[in-house]
């Protein structure tokens, strides 16, 4: 009896092993075509090994033949259960993986929504599907901004290109008539000019300005600015402007804190403040406040607000008002040239500083005009 289990376990081996080497060479010859033929030929595997081993079996007649063809019945209708759940599997993983080739093929060139993958695909496959999803999403939003900044882009060149050729256009002109003597204030005329050359200067220090904080920032020491400072300091220098304008200007501090500090570079948060505070001035009729509110959120942030008397800004421009080149003026060149507002980049300037010290900015409209919020985290305590 020894004996014959030994035999039965040597021809088992030896029939599994003939097997399994058949099978690997047609799997190898199989490798690149698809997967379903691979895996019919994974599933028929063991059974073709267990029908040799038995037919072996019957012919040493280790086992009566009534009991052979029970095992070889079982044996067939095992491998026919085994051929129709790996043919099923396959459709299953050969439809996944046409799903995942149509969306890799379409990932960089459609950025339409496709279709949620059905229940049939295996979970892998349908995991990788939505991977591939989430990133066309990601790209749809990258192309959206891309086609944001390359119009922002266009409308720059073209209004730099207006308010640059203006001015331009003044100074040929002013240099001419004194040239050819015909203008009899040359000392008006000089200072026309230096004016003129002073605004130009400004859109050219804008332009700098903003091509250096769209390119890598670069690492500067910061340190501890308190923004009510800086906002009583803002208020003092174009405490001037304002005057000259009809507007009062004024500081407000609801909280009493005076510990209303934020980590940054005062240079720069100045300038972004100076920004929101001269376009509230220039937008701000004759008579009108406009308010610096410095206060702490509930979150811990320090918020910085500039509250106008503009009337407000129409809904439709409240999601440009930051855009570059955007302006609120209907006409592009004010009939004031020294009270231009510029090539329209303060609020961009002024986002971009903000966003380089963590914080945001917006707007919002309010009573009688629109409130531009600063909003920036506090200096921490190991500061």
């Amino acid at each position: 009896m020894n004996r014959d289990m030994v035999t039965i376990l040597a021809l088992t081996t030896l029939w599994t092993l003939v097997v399994a080497a058949i099978g690997g060479a047609i799997l190898w010859q199989f490798r690149r075509r698809s997967l379903r033929i691979t895996m019919i030929v994974v599933a028929l595997a063991p059974m073709a090994a267990a029908l040799a081993a038995v037919l072996q079996s019957v012919r040493a007649m280790f086992i009566s033949e009534h009991d052979s063809w029970v095992v070889l019945w079982t044996l067939a209708f095992a491998a026919l259960l085994g051929l129709g759940m790996s043919v099923l599997l396959g459709q299953w993983i050969s439809t996944g993986s046409r799903e995942v080739g149509r969306r890799l093929r379409h990932l960089g060139t459609s950025y339409e929504p496709s279709e949620v993958v059905g229940g049939a695909v295996p979970a892998e496959l349908a995991a990788l599907t939505e991977e591939l999803e989430m990133t066309r999403r990601k790209l749809a939003a990258s192309h959206e901004r891309e086609r944001a900044l390359e119009s922002s882009r266009r409308e720059l060149v073209a209004f730099m290109s207006h308010d640059l050729r203006t001015p331009l256009a003044g100074l040929r002109a002013v240099s001419e008539g004194l040239e050819d003597g015909v203008v009899d204030d040359v000392p008006g005329a000089l200072r026309q000019m230096r004016s003129t050359v002073d605004r130009m200067t400004g859109l050219v220090d804008d332009l700098f300005e903003l091509s250096r904080l769209s390119a890598a920032p670069v690492p500067r020491r910061r340190s501890a600015v308190s923004l009510r400072e800086l906002a009583e300091d803002v208020v003092g220098e174009n405490g001037e402007h304002a005057r000259a304008s009809g507007v009062r200007l004024a500081v407000s501090t609801p909280g009493g804190d005076d510990r209303l500090a934020v980590q940054g570079d005062p240079d720069e948060l100045t300038r972004a403040v100076t920004n929101l505070v001269g376009n509230a001035i220039r937008h701000t009729e004759p008579g009108g406040t406009v308010m610096l509110t410095v206060d702490r959120e509930p979150d811990g942030r320090v918020r910085l607000a500039v509250t106008d008397a503009c009337g407000g800004i129409p809904a439709d421009d409240l999601e440009r008002v930051f855009d570059v080149g955007w302006r609120g003026d209907e006409q592009r060149t004010p009939a004031n040239a020294t009270n231009s507002s510029g090539g329209g980049l303060g609020l961009a300037i002024a986002r971009g500083v903000v966003e380089s010290h963590d914080g945001t900015i917006g707007v919002a409209n309010v009573a009688g005009g629109c409130a531009f919020q600063i909003d920036l985290p506090p200096v921490s305590a190991s500061n």
